[in-house]
């Protein structure tokens, strides 16, 4: 019926909204970038526009083609009984190689478990032997130039995460224990890792209209939180949004970092199973056993 679609557009847009308040001010004001909520707008090529529209997901038929939005967006078919739904075929035609990619990539990364022990040293890797100068974030480092390369220096680094490590700098990069490539992603990515768990929020984005609206937002929320934590335990003093930092150089840094960690992989893991769920839905693998559309 249309008013439970507009009801679920409407709220998904609310939603968005509030999660996106603070980037679109700051923009509309010309204000100073967020380290951490602008980040995610800088590092995934995503609009807050984007964020508000609403897809009902692989499988998902809409009965009122005539009111409903997605008859007019790409991908989308509308068939002789007026119901509105993701064209799976056209989709697959242009992005196949890509849900294939994000299955296998989500699926191997599942059933790995979590390592954890990291300790967030990739963000210190990121400005080691850099000084007190210009750094990637508008922020100062919490303990110097010189006291962040000693952090880094008295430490095991064990990065396995790709796009985290091509962002080290050139004296840490022989420093990390693993040489992680786009080539190995597939065979070394894990449920531990905080980037692997932000970049849920990329895979969602990348599955466009085949994943639901709601598990976009989910995925998002979820990279704000890492995000955060991921900036608090970084090399960056970060008093000045509110926050503590989690002083990974300390016994309890290194604890409290643990268990966060934990968190975020138990969480992740239920965004992977969706993800997963919505790739299938997508590629024609059955899901909870449905056949035909699901009609909203």
């Amino acid at each position: 019926m249309p008013a439970a679609w507009q009801a679920r557009a409407a709220e998904h847009a609310a939603r968005a909204d509030d999660l996106t308040a603070g980037h679109r001010a700051r923009r509309a004001a010309g204000g100073e970038r967020h380290a951490i909520e602008d980040f995610l707008f800088e590092y995934y090529p995503a609009k807050p526009a984007q964020l508000r529209r609403w897809h009902p997901g692989a499988g998902v038929a809409r009965a009122d083609a005539a009111e409903a939005p997605q008859a007019g967006w790409r991908w989308y078919r509308t068939d002789a009984e007026g119901t509105v739904a993701l064209d799976a075929d056209a989709f697959l035609a242009d992005r196949g190689d890509t849900v294939r990619y994000v299955r296998a990539l989500l699926s191997a990364t599942a059933g790995r478990p979590a390592a954890t022990g990291c300790f967030g040293l990739h963000e210190w890797a990121m400005v080691y032997r850099e000084g007190d100068g210009d750094h990637r974030h508008p922020l100062p480092l919490r303990l110097g130039g010189a006291g962040t390369d000693a952090v880094v220096e008295r430490h095991r680094i064990r990065c396995t995460h790709i796009d985290a490590f091509r962002f080290f700098t050139p004296d840490a990069a022989p420093r990390n224990t693993l040489q992680p490539t786009r080539e190995t992603q597939v065979a070394m990515e894990q449920p531990g890792c905080l980037h692997a768990n932000m970049d849920l929020y990329k895979w969602a984005l990348k599955l466009g209209p085949a994943a639901p609206g709601d598990l976009l937002l989910d995925a998002f929320a979820l990279a704000r939180e890492i995000r955060t934590v991921d900036m608090q335990a970084s090399p960056y003093d970060v008093s000045s949004y509110g926050l503590d930092p989690i002083a990974i150089e300390t016994t309890e840094g290194k604890a409290e970092y643990v268990r966060r960690q934990r968190g975020f992989a138990a969480a992740s893991q239920a965004l992977r199973t969706r993800l997963v769920a919505a790739c299938d839905a997508v590629l024609g693998t059955p899901v909870r056993g449905r056949a035909e559309p699901d009609r909203v």
